[in-house]
């Protein structure tokens, strides 16, 4: 690579947000470089989540999310269905106790947002008294590994699309036509290469606000919104689990309020264990953010490095969210704990009132244009469509 490259556009981040948009940019005839930090996509978010492809369900307290979830859910499926897992019963379940929502709640919920939802037997799955409704419901869950080598297939039929591993960012300037972006390549000096294009996207997810924080204007100009997005950071566990032969065909999630969920993890053969209370670790509501076990490695709150990789990586909460799990599942839909995964996850700080997970997509500037993508569930990527045009 030369020590200056101009694009059509450049894209900060290699998740499926990034790698959508570059395959989108690629197949309408434009040169985009893609920077990722891993040595590899798909390595934090995209990967480390529950892998639900949502339908709605999740929302109960929204309905605009789960309208635009359930929107995207039939075209997501019709785009990438050789990825995703669809051959288990996802039963959704009110908490009889502590719950924000009941089963009574949850059906005409499901009725409001134009949802498949069919009472089931609690009996069947849930110890007595446990839950005040059962429901199995339409929702499956994605292969990560299996998406991420379908878009490295498509970016390498793309001559056009340029995608950079290892990736280490050193500035973003904006100049009147263009933005430049700085970057060396693991060890080398963060200004070794500079690309410039007059389009960047910050498809970052968690490092969006130290994307946004490091942009110098070199116009003069005050017009632009650089500002960060409120977001409070919880550092989140997903432990994967084997199933028990019982458990295997089916997904199981507690809501509304303090539960759990227990479903497949994708194609792999594990089930995904989460809950709400002890999947987050530790949490943060700073700008950008700080965490004690950043002390004595790369990680810096400018600068995240994977949580999964981090010797500083907490406890696993498998006992406790066991323990919840079994005050609620017959002994038979049992599970073993296998292992851990770590990765940051960012939550507006609006969204606490009503659970709602909305796509927040910011301009910052038009030409040159700057945007910022911030969502967590993996079925909008379609909300990208209109900015990339």
């Amino acid at each position: 690579m030369g020590t200056n490259n101009t694009y059509d556009k450049i894209i900060i981040g290699g998740g499926l947000y990034g790698l959508y948009a570059a395959t989108f940019c690629g197949k309408r005839g434009e040169k985009v470089l893609v920077l990722e930090y891993d040595d590899a996509p798909f390595k934090r978010a995209t990967y480390i989540n529950q892998a639900r492809v949502h339908m709605g369900y999740h929302y109960p307290r929204s309905l605009s999310t789960a309208l635009k979830s359930a929107g995207y859910y039939r075209r997501f499926h019709e785009d990438y269905g050789f990825s995703i897992h669809e051959k288990f019963k996802q039963i959704y379940a009110t908490s009889g106790q502590f719950s924000w929502t009941n089963g009574e709640q949850f059906k005409d919920f499901c009725k409001a947002a134009g949802i498949y939802c069919k009472e089931e037997a609690p009996s069947a799955y849930f110890k007595d008294g446990a839950v005040d409704g059962a429901f199995l419901t339409e929702e499956d869950t994605y292969d990560a590994m299996i998406l991420r080598d379908y878009f490295l297939d498509e970016i390498a039929k793309l001559p056009g699309v340029e995608l950079q591993l290892n990736a280490r960012l050193g500035f973003i300037h904006k100049l009147s036509d263009r933005y430049e972006v700085g970057y060396g390549i693991a060890d080398e000096n963060t200004g070794s290469h500079v690309a410039s294009a007059p389009f960047v996207l910050n498809a970052t997810y968690a490092s969006c606000n130290q994307i946004l924080k490091m942009v110098e204007d070199k116009t003069g100009s005050s017009d632009d919104d650089f500002k960060s997005f409120g977001i409070k950071y919880e550092l989140c566990e997903i432990i994967l689990c084997k199933p028990s032969k019982a458990l295997e065909p089916y997904g199981f999630t507690v809501m509304d309020g303090p539960f759990f969920s227990i479903m497949p993890f994708g194609k792999t053969g594990y089930h995904s264990l989460t809950s709400v209370t002890f999947t987050p670790h530790v949490t943060s509501y700073d700008e950008v953010p700080k965490f004690s076990c950043q002390i004595g490695t790369d990680c810096k709150p400018e600068q995240l490095c994977n949580c999964n990789d981090c010797p500083n990586k907490p406890a696993s909460a498998f006992d406790y969210m066991s323990h919840l799990a079994e005050k609620y599942l017959l002994p038979e839909y049992g599970y073993t704990y296998e292992k851990s995964l770590f990765s940051m996850k960012p939550i507006l700080k609006s969204s606490e009132v009503d659970d709602s997970r909305p796509t927040t997509i910011r301009v910052s500037s038009t030409n040159p244009t700057f945007v910022s993508v911030l969502s967590g569930k993996i079925n909008t990527v379609y909300d990208l469509d209109e900015y990339l045009k």
